[in-house]
């Protein structure tokens, strides 16, 4: 009897390793795919590869909606104000001005990312502030 419950408990003890094992191998899995879906990221390095994602389609996020056209004009709205700009490629880098109702943004340079659902612009040549839109 006592031969039973020793054996139970090793194999109890096994079975919880295992769903611990368990637990770990799908945390790093997890985390692997995280860090790939990171990874594959990839930077808009030229004006041609950027204007093909964004011409003739709507830069969206929560509360606003932007155009981007290919001479050099931004229009939409944001927060229930009108937005309009201007935006050139410099140097690797998307640049503009805006106004936002009766608001200017100053000029700033953005790196800009892609991960096949969405564009990310990082102010500041790419040391700053992020914000993501979806391609509509």
């Amino acid at each position: 009897y006592d031969g039973c419950i020793g054996i139970k408990l090793v194999l109890d003890l096994e079975s919880g390793f295992s769903a611990i094992n368990t637990f770990i191998f799908k945390l790093i899995a997890r985390l692997l795919m995280a860090s790939q879906v990171l990874a594959s990221e990839a930077i808009i390095t030229n004006r041609s590869d950027f204007e093909s994602l964004v011409i003739d389609k709507k830069l969206e996020r929560f509360l606003i909606s932007l155009s981007v056209t290919n001479d050099g004009k931004i229009k939409g709205s944001a927060a229930g104000r009108e937005v309009i700009g201007d935006w050139d490629w410099i140097d690797g880098f998307f640049c503009r001005n805006l106004l936002w109702g009766k608001r200017e943004l100053k000029y700033n340079c953005q790196e800009v990312t892609f991960d096949g659902r969405r564009l990310r612009f990082i102010s500041d040549e790419g040391k700053g502030q992020s914000a993501s839109f979806a391609l509509r």
